[in-house]
């Protein structure tokens, strides 16, 4: 018998280390990200509600945001008293079902609460709020369920593995990345079915000759996009807010672009992929042609934070402190990044992106973002958390994945 896709990605979920980086950056790099740090913290300690959240509008999410980054601190523990107010802010939104949310956006809210209940592993109270809250994102995973026109969401279906914003939602790549991050960050093994059902999904937003069902629809450069669909009714048509491109043959093709690209790198690293796996090498291959940390590559300054959150989150997961670009520069990207966002940060502490896509223009959701990227960035050792452990070896070399 033939195997089939999903059997094919279950059996190559394996090997794939994710580590810190291992060269130190240098003193002026190292002295100029820990000072944007403290001053980021002093900016968000002022900004905390009395009920210990920021930006509660769209439920926990950016509370979560905001405490992950300040967990990062060496200096900050669960007792510090703007995060043990903030944890009780998320803790207080667990719901029946399980999940972490204030009536919107289930899984994005329960997703980044995982993040940073995640960084907490002494708790029983707070484990048993983490297995639940993992349960509830299984179970909204698109998997067994149907559609809207009612057909069944099974391997084949173009929703199949993703996740949206809630039980009803479309998935798309952010939502879906999202989900695989809380998961991770909280300790789920990659092994675990939630992770091979996502590979599907994020496999069929990727411009590769990997993605058998909508190769001929997106670049082929190894990018990503942002959904398998454009909405509940145009399902099984690829969407990208990046617009669209015309190839060397005249068809025009769905544009990649960064953050998501970013965003589909990461979820391959954390699910383990063997290096020498196609969709890995065809992600380094658009890295490293699109490097760039002045903007979202191919969406200008729209969602821009995101993307340097994302971009820290893959590049820390891959392991490795430089990485070389295609034309043959040599990049600290650790370096990189800390310099992009200490000359954008305010007097205050803050960071704000004029460009209003995305809830951007939120100085606490920008700057929960900006401190998180900076502390994957000057972080040499990861801090402990439950998760599965790395694997011993390095896997992947500047030049590309070691295949000796």
């Amino acid at each position: 018998m033939k195997p089939t896709p999903i059997a094919l990605m279950i059996v190559s979920v394996t090997l794939l280390s994710v580590t810190a980086p291992t060269r130190a950056l240098d003193d002026a790099a190292r002295a100029e990200g820990r000072a944007a740090v403290k001053r980021a913290i002093e900016f968000l300690r002022a900004t905390q509600q009395p009920e210990g959240c920021w930006t509660p509008q769209p439920g926990p999410a950016v509370t979560a945001l905001v405490a992950a980054g300040m967990l990062r601190s060496p200096t900050i523990d669960r007792k510090d008293p703007t995060v043990a107010k903030a944890i009780d802010y998320i803790l207080a939104h667990q719901q029946d079902d399980g999940g972490i949310y204030n009536r919107i956006l289930a899984n994005y809210n329960t997703s980044i609460a995982l993040m940073a209940l995640g960084m907490i592993d002494d708790d029983p109270r707070i484990k048993r709020v983490v297995t639940r809250a993992q349960n509830f994102l299984r179970d909204l995973q698109w998997s067994d369920q149907t559609d809207p026109s009612g057909d069944p969401i099974n391997t084949d279906h173009p929703w199949f593995g993703g996740a949206g914003y809630g039980r009803h939602g479309r998935p798309d790549l952010s939502n879906t990345q999202i989900m695989l991050e809380g998961l991770y960050d909280s300790g789920l093994e990659c092994d675990d079915p939630a992770f091979i059902r996502a590979l599907a999904f994020i496999t069929r937003c990727q411009g590769a000759k990997s993605n058998t069902r909508y190769a001929d629809r997106i670049a082929p450069d190894g990018g990503f996009v942002y959904a398998t669909s454009e909405d509940k009714q145009s399902i099984g048509v690829p969407q990208s807010p990046a617009g669209k491109m015309t190839d060397e043959h005249g068809v025009s093709r769905l544009r990649t672009y960064g953050s998501m690209t970013y965003a589909g790198f990461k979820s391959y690293l954390y699910a383990k992929l063997k290096p020498k796996d196609p969709r890995v090498l065809d992600a380094i291959k658009w890295i490293r042609a699109n490097y760039t940390l002045d903007k979202n590559p191919r969406m200008g300054m729209q969602g821009y934070y995101y993307y340097l959150h994302t971009f820290a989150r893959a590049m820390h997961a891959w392991g490795k402190p430089t990485i070389t670009t295609a034309d043959g520069k040599i990049h600290d990207w650790r370096a990189d990044l800390i310099v992009a966002l200490a000359k954008r940060q305010n007097d205050n502490g803050s960071w704000v992106n004029p460009a209003d896509r995305w809830m951007e223009s939120d100085a606490n959701l920008v700057t929960a973002y900006a401190l998180l990227a900076l502390q994957f960035a000057l972080e040499e050792t990861p801090k402990t958390r439950p998760g599965p452990s790395p694997t011993p070896d390095s896997t992947l070399t500047d030049g590309g994945p070691n295949i000796e």
